[in-house]
C-alpha cells in the first residue's frame, strides 16, 4: 500500500486549513477591474458587463493561486472596494456614508467613508454568497476561501453612529445573530475555511491605542473581554468540518500602517481565550513585537499562521532569516501547530499596496517554497 506524505511522518501537506503555506486574502487588483470600475462610475458600462469583467479576473487569479502551488485560493477580494466596509453594507441594518474625513495611516489617509448601524442587525440575502459560489465553482480540488471581516469592526466602527440600539448587550446580541446566520449561510454554500479579518484588536497593543478607549469612556480590559465574546459567540455554533480563523492586523493601506505595539497587552485573550481555529498573525517587522506572548498559546489544536513575509513591498526576505524565526516561534508552540504566510493581504482597499502583481506572486512563491523547506 502508497503511504501518503503523513503517514511517512511529513507533515508540509496538511488536509485541513490553515495551510502550511497560506496567505490572508486580497490581491492586488488588476489593470481590468480598475478600469471597469472608473467605466461602471462614468456609466460607460453596465453594472453586468463589470460582473463579466470580475468573472474572468477571479478566474484569472484563482487559475494563477493553483498554479503556483497555493492549496487555498481566494477570488482576490475583486468584487470590494475595501476589505470590511461592503461586507458590514450588506447586512441588514447598517449603511454607508462619507465621513468627510479618511482613516489616518503613516503620512496618508483613506477615501472618507464609514458605516453607520440605523437598524436592527441581520443577515439575509447578502451579495458576498453569490460571490463566494462563484469562487467555489473554480477551486475545483483546491479549497476555496472565504474572507469578511469580524463583527468587533462593525461594533467598532458603526457604535457612535447609532440610536438604535442602547445598550451593547442589545448590540451584541443581534451582531452575534446576524454573523451566526452568515456563517451557516456561507457553509451551506459550500464553505469549510472561513477568515474572519479584525484590525481592533490593534487598539489593545499601544498606549496610544489603550488612551483612545478610555476616551470613548471603556476601560481597555472590559473591551477585550466583549470582543472575545463577539468572535466566540459568533462562531460557537459553526458546524464541526468549518475552519474558522482570524488575521489580527495593525492596518494596511498602499503600503502604510495604521498602528504598532506588540501582542503582550491583549496576549492571554488572543492566544487563550478567543475559540477560533487558527490565527493569522502580523510579525514582519519590529512593530509586532517577539514570539513571548504564544506563551500563552495553550491548545494544541490551535494553529498558528505567521505573517513573517511583509506584503507592503516586493522585496523578498532571506529564507534563512525566515527560517530562524520560525525556529524561535517554536520554542513556544510546537512547529507542526505553525505555518506561514505574508502579514497582511496585497490589497485591503481596491488602490493595493505599493509593489507589481509579479512582485505579489513572487512573493507567495517564496512563502510556499520556505514552508516547503520547513516541514519536510
Amino acid at each position: 500500500m502508497v503511504q501518503s506524505q503523513e503517514e511517512k511522518g511529513q507533515s508540509n501537506v496538511k488536509q485541513k486549513p490553515p495551510f502550511r503555506a497560506d496567505h490572508v486574502g486580497s490581491l492586488l487588483r488588476s489593470e481590468r477591474i480598475k478600469q471597469g470600475r472608473i467605466q461602471k462610475e462614468s456609466g460607460e458600462i453596465s453594472t453586468e458587463r463589470l460582473e463579466e469583467i470580475e468573472d474572468q479576473e477571479i478566474k484569472r487569479i484563482v487559475k494563477k493561486q493553483k498554479d503556483i502551488g497555493l492549496q487555498a485560493v481566494t477570488d482576490g477580494e475583486f468584487r470590494r472596494a475595501w476589505w470590511h466596509f461592503d461586507f458590514l453594507e450588506g447586512l441588514e441594518g447598517v449603511e454607508g456614508y462619507d465621513t468627510g474625513e479618511g482613516i489616518q495611516f503613516q503620512g496618508t489617509k483613506t477615501k472618507a467613508h464609514g458605516v453607520k448601524i440605523v437598524g436592527a442587525i441581520d443577515f439575509k440575502n447578502h451579495p458576498m454568497l453569490e460571490h463566494y459560489k462563484y469562487l467555489h465553482s473554480l477551486a475545483g480540488d483546491h479549497t476555496a476561501k472565504m474572507t469578511i471581516p469580524s463583527p468587533n469592526m462593525l461594533w467598532f466602527r458603526g457604535k457612535n453612529d447609532t440610536n438604535h440600539y442602547k445598550d451593547d448587550e442589545a448590540l451584541l446580541n443581534d451582531l452575534t445573530n446576524a454573523y451566526q446566520k452568515a456563517i451557516q449561510s456561507f457553509y451551506d454554500a459550500g464553505c469549510r475555511y472561513l477568515q474572519l479579518d479584525d484590525t481592533s484588536w490593534s487598539l489593545f497593543f499601544s498606549e496610544k491605542g489603550r488612551d483612545m478607549i478610555r476616551s470613548r469612556g471603556q476601560k481597555p480590559e472590559d473591551l477585550q473581554k466583549y470582543f472575545a465574546r463577539a468572535i466566540n459567540d459568533s462562531i460557537a455554533k459553526r458546524p464541526d468540518d468549518l475552519q474558522i480563523t482570524m488575521h489580527i492586523c495593525r492596518g494596511n493601506f498602499q503600503s502604510t500602517w495604521a498602528s504598532s505595539g506588540s501582542y503582550d497587552a491583549a496576549s492571554e485573550t488572543i492566544f487563550g481565550g478567543l475559540d477560533v481555529d487558527g490565527l493569522f498573525l502580523e510579525y514582519d517587522d519590529e512593530r509586532s513585537g517577539g514570539f513571548n506572548p504564544l506563551r500563552y498559546v495553550h491548545r494544541n489544536d490551535l494553529q498558528l499562521v505567521l505573517g513573517l513575509i511583509t506584503s507592503k513591498s516586493g522585496e523578498l526576505e532571506d529564507a534563512d532569516d525566515v527560517k530562524r524565526r520560525i525556529e524561535k516561534a517554536s520554542h513556544y508552540v510546537n512547529l507542526n501547530q505553525l505555518c506561514l504566510s505574508p502579514q497582511c493581504g496585497f490589497a485591503s482597499t481596491e488602490e493595493g499596496n505599493l509593489l507589481t502583481e509579479e512582485e505579489q506572486w513572487n512573493k507567495l512563491r517564496h512563502v510556499i517554497q520556505i514552508a516547503e523547506d520547513v516541514w519536510k
